[in-house]
């Protein structure tokens, strides 16, 4: 346990080193009164924002309940989420709908919203995101077809480059039985 805490210390220090570094290169004084502390901050936050790399989708779907011959569609909507864009470290926010048709097991409804964040808390695309997501739901518990949609608005794409504020993306995942028509368009209209 000593070990795991003295790694944190190190990658803490060394990622306030490099904040350092970075507010010297836009022109910044660590050293200034408003700044003294920000290093310390920006690797405490770090460490929150990026926590998806110390989780696993095995660990939080591991508990599973019968489903007692449920065989219907399960959907979370509007599941809330942050990430950060890989190509720009810039953030990207929105909502994950995530439904799933049991066969033989269910899981609670908060371990969907997790599912979203061990993926969601890590440097991302969105397109990724959404397939992970899928991918995790329809291998761990091994429903009858998994569906996730996600829409979000991209930092990247709103403060720089187009500068485009009102945009958003909008990126689905289908597997099993959300791949026939019928069972798409009853997901679709579900999360309206």
């Amino acid at each position: 346990m000593e070990s795991k805490s003295t790694d944190s210390q190190t990658a803490e220090c060394l990622v306030s080193g490099h904040i350092r570094c970075l507010l010297r290169a836009i022109g910044e004084d660590p050293d200034r009164e408003g700044l003294l502390d920000t290093p310390a901050r920006v690797a405490k936050s770090w460490k929150e924002l990026y926590q998806g790399y110390e989780q696993t989708a095995e660990d939080v779907l591991s508990t599973k309940f019968a489903a007692d011959g449920y065989d219907q569609m399960v959907t979370l909507k509007s599941i809330e989420f942050y990430s950060t864009c890989e190509h720009h470290m810039l953030p990207f926010t929105g909502y994950a709908y995530v439904s799933y048709i049991p066969d033989n097991e269910i899981v609670g409804l908060s371990k969907l919203a997790r599912l979203v964040d061990v993926f969601a808390k890590r440097l991302q695309v969105q397109e990724r995101l959404t397939v992970q997501v899928a991918d995790s739901l329809f291998k761990i518990i091994k429903p009858k077809g998994v569906a996730v949609m996600i829409e979000a608005k991209h930092g990247c794409m709103s403060c720089r480059g187009v500068q485009k504020q009102n945009s958003s993306m909008i990126t689905t995942a289908l597997r099993g039985a959300y791949e026939r028509p019928e069972v798409r368009a009853e997901f679709f209209n579900s999360i309206k």
